[in-house]
């Protein structure tokens, strides 16, 4: 999708303005991370400043968040995603983070083509499963693809050497690409869920194994205004699925007792963020904090919609489970001991 400057709001350009100032010298946006692990301290928003992430997805693992991202890399000029591989990051503060080397790439998956969209990392019994979009090689359209690791910084291989979903089992939106962005999520009774979609928004309970459907397709109502971007998390008793609303995309979210649904509308939890028609969140709950992490267009002052970079901020809940929008901010998050 190419970015028209109508799109642009003039409240953003401070921000570009501000923000674009902190890259790194000496080290050009599209490189990749070194073979060794290397340490960064993020001073605000962004949080990485030395190479382009996004669609983020976090998860908690043993006193550490590890952050998954995309990885744009554009030429400068290109109006249109270049991402080939995956990026990893953790931390034990939220300020000082160490950098792995790429744990997932898409010639992991001998049956796909290219396109390292969205996805996200969970884990189960010791294993970590990575459930990523990708353009298919045979089949049209993009696809979802899960891969496996030891070990939350990788290295992954294809689980299953195929892929899990592919354009032509969703009917509904006749695109190629409404199939993307996964979430997973399991519940307390040990059930996975996936859930994915462009245009419209689907799920399936998967089997122990983490790699096969258990049961079929089922599309999600009750999502107004639903583009892609689902995102589903659990806070006292209450399920909560986010979303990416509109284009250029708000996130916004419903409630539920069930991760079945049925799912209640409650409002926009973040606005459009800085030049950037996508958002894409992952929430997160790290040492008595609530995190929501996202991405904008703040390190460039144009084609920032293929150029994205990550974001955190805090996310507070109200007395009746509701969710308070989310206030986006060049400060950032504090260190947590």
């Amino acid at each position: 999708m190419k970015i028209k400057n109508t799109l642009l709001l003039s409240a953003t350009c401070a921000v570009i303005v501000a923000l674009s100032g902190f890259i790194k010298p000496g080290k050009p946006q599209t490189d990749k991370p070194s073979i060794t692990d290397t340490t960064i301290h993020a001073d605000g928003n962004p949080i990485i400043r030395h190479e382009y992430t996004a669609d983020p997805a976090a998860m908690v693992y043993k006193d550490k968040v590890y952050l998954y991202t995309g990885h744009d890399v554009a030429p400068k000029g290109r109006q249109g995603y270049v991402m080939h591989d995956w990026l990893c990051f953790s931390s034990s503060d939220m300020v000082t983070w160490t950098e792995h080397p790429s744990p997932l790439d898409v010639k992991a998956f001998a049956w796909a083509k290219d396109d390292a969209w969205a996805g996200q990392v969970i884990e189960r019994n010791g294993k970590f499963y990575w459930y990523v979009a990708i353009s298919h090689g045979t089949i049209h359209g993009k696809s979802i693809g899960v891969a496996v690791s030891d070990s939350p910084t990788g290295p992954f291989k294809d689980a299953r050497g195929s892929a899990i979903i592919t354009n032509d089992m969703t009917m509904d939106s006749k695109i190629s690409w409404d199939d993307i962005d996964p979430t997973i999520f399991i519940d307390d009774d040990g059930q996975a869920y996936l859930y994915w979609g462009n245009t419209n928004c689907y799920y399936i309970k998967l089997k122990p194994n983490m790699i096969e459907a258990d049961g079929p397709i089922v599309k999600v109502e009750g999502l107004p205004h639903y583009t892609e971007a689902p995102w589903l998390h659990k806070h006292k008793g209450w399920y909560y699925l986010s979303y990416a609303y509109e284009f250029p995309e708000k996130i916004a979210y419903a409630m539920s007792k069930s991760p079945k649904g049925p799912w209640v509308y409650k409002g926009i939890l973040n606005e459009i963020a800085g030049n950037s028609n996508t958002n894409h969140q992952a929430i997160i709950d790290f040492k008595g904090k609530t995190y929501f992490i996202y991405h904008n267009g703040a390190l460039v002052p144009d084609a920032g919609s293929f150029h994205r970079s990550v974001c955190i901020d805090y996310l507070y809940y109200n007395p009746d489970g509701t969710m308070k929008r989310v206030v986006m901010t060049s400060e950032g998050v504090a260190a947590v001991k």
